[in-house]
This record gives C-alpha cells, structure tokens and sequence, in this order.
C-alpha cells in the first residue's frame, strides 16, 4: 500500500483548508514516523477491514441518536408532550460526544493506516458526514428549546401545524440518507439530495403562514418569530442532509458534485 503526496492531493478539492491541514499533518506524522512501514503494518488486513466497518456502524449510531432526538421533537409537536421536547433539550451533548470519538478513530486510522483509494474516501466523507450530524443535532436542540418557549397545546397547533409536515419530510430525508451511507447507495443518494428543493419550498409555504398571523394578531409577532426560527432551523438540517448525500457520492463515486446542478 502507498502513501504519497499526489494520492492527497487528488481528494484536496473535497476538503476546505482546515480539513484538509488538519489530514494532511496527521498523514505527515504517519509518512516520518522513525521506523514506520505502511506496507507491513502491526494490524492484520483482517482487523483492519474491522476498524473500518465499526467506523461505518458508529456513525450510523451517531445518526440514528440524531434522527431519535428529531423525532422526539416531532412527537412533541404533533401530541403536545412537552417531555421528549425537554429531554432533547438537555441531551445534545450525547451526539458531540460521539463526534468526538469518531473523530478521533478516523484520525487514529490516518496515523496507523494510512489509507488508499476507496478506504482514504470513506474516512474523509464520514470526517465530513458526523459534522453534518452534528450540525443536525444542534439544531434539533434550537427546534426543542424554541417548543418549549410556547408551553401551550393551543399555541403549538395555531403555530406548527405547518412545520409539523415540514418536519416528517425532514426527518424522512435524513432516515433515507442514512439507509443510502449504510448501503453505499450513490443513486439513491443523489435522488435525496435533489429532494432537498421540496424542504425549501416547505419553508416558503410556511413563512406566508406565519406572516398570516402577524397581520391577524400583532401580539403573536413573539410565538411567531420562535415558530420562523423553527422552520428555518428544519430548512437548515434539510441542507446537512443533502450534505450527507454529497457525501455519499464522493465515497462511492469519487466525485465531488457541491454547488453543481445534476446536468454536470
């Protein structure tokens, strides 16, 4: 196995610059480290195949934390049970927890492994996707603290009724990308990712909702400013979602298609 600089270079374009340093001087640590040999390295093939497969299998614990904490969120929303609400509230620091350690077994697998070809674009795309999680995670809390701010039953269906639709679509977009990463599915990645539209179309349909409102009954500009927050956040993980998706393609693909239409 082979480990130089124009093997890195080819994936630079996939990384911004801080992704990219922060790879590259773990990659330089591995390369001129005394006495290091890549082609002979301390683990068997066979333990390494594992490492990497426990890398996918955590992130898919990552992700399916997120989509429990979203959904959490949701049932808040359409049963008025201020409960699961509550506990996402208090409970995010779980999903960084999890970054954490991901990150670290990711940087750990460049230092001893220093991967090739497809396995270097798995590590690379799952070093992106748990950001994307992450992102995700935070703004469920937002969601979370935002439902809370209301308290009322009544409030809650005068003001997310229509983030209540928005938000099954959202969390249906983030259960499918994880099923597209747990089956390297590019196809269906890219099917997802361009589903990304119908979130923001949701969005504009519940913003001239909201701005209903505070034509009818200028005290409710608070509940709905909080409700706005809301359905922006959720046209937020929509994006992280399509970012995982992108993600997806670049693993199994190797091509990069951010901020490109399907026709290129």
């Amino acid at each position: 196995m082979s480990c130089d600089r124009e093997h890195y270079y080819a994936v630079q374009s996939f990384l911004d610059d801080d992704e990219l340093c922060k790879i590259w001087n773990i990659i330089e640590i591995a390369m001129n480290r005394e006495g290091y040999d890549v082609s002979n390295a301390e683990l068997s093939m066979r333990l390494y195949d594992n490492e990497l497969e426990e890398l996918r299998s955590k992130v898919l614990s990552m992700g399916g934390l997120v989509e429990e904490h979203l959904s959490k969120v949701i049932e808040t929303i359409s049963s008025c049970n201020f409960e699961g609400a509550e506990e996402v509230a208090t409970s995010d620091y779980r999903v960084n927890a999890m970054e954490v350690e991901i990150d670290h077994i990711c940087s750990t697998i460049l230092l001893t492994r220093a991967p090739a070809a497809s396995d270097l674009r798995l590590v690379l795309s799952i070093f992106k996707t748990i950001n994307d999680l992450e992102r995700i995670g935070d703004e469920t809390e937002k969601i979370a603290k935002l439902v809370l701010n209301l308290k009322t039953p009544k409030a809650i269906d005068m003001y997310y009724a229509g983030i209540l639709t928005m938000a099954r679509a959202v969390r249906s977009m983030l259960r499918d990308s994880l099923n597209a990463f747990a089956r390297t599915d590019s196809s269906a990645a890219l099917k997802i990712a361009e589903s990304d539209k119908e979130i923001d179309d949701g969005l504009d349909v519940v913003l001239r909702q909201l701005i209903t409102f505070t034509l009818e009954d200028s005290k409710a500009i608070s509940s709905v400013l909080d409700a706005t927050l809301a359905a922006r956040a959720l046209e937020r993980i929509g994006d992280h979602n399509k970012n995982i998706c992108e993600n997806i393609i670049y693993l199994v693909e190797g091509i990069d298609i951010r901020n490109t239409t399907p026709e290129q």
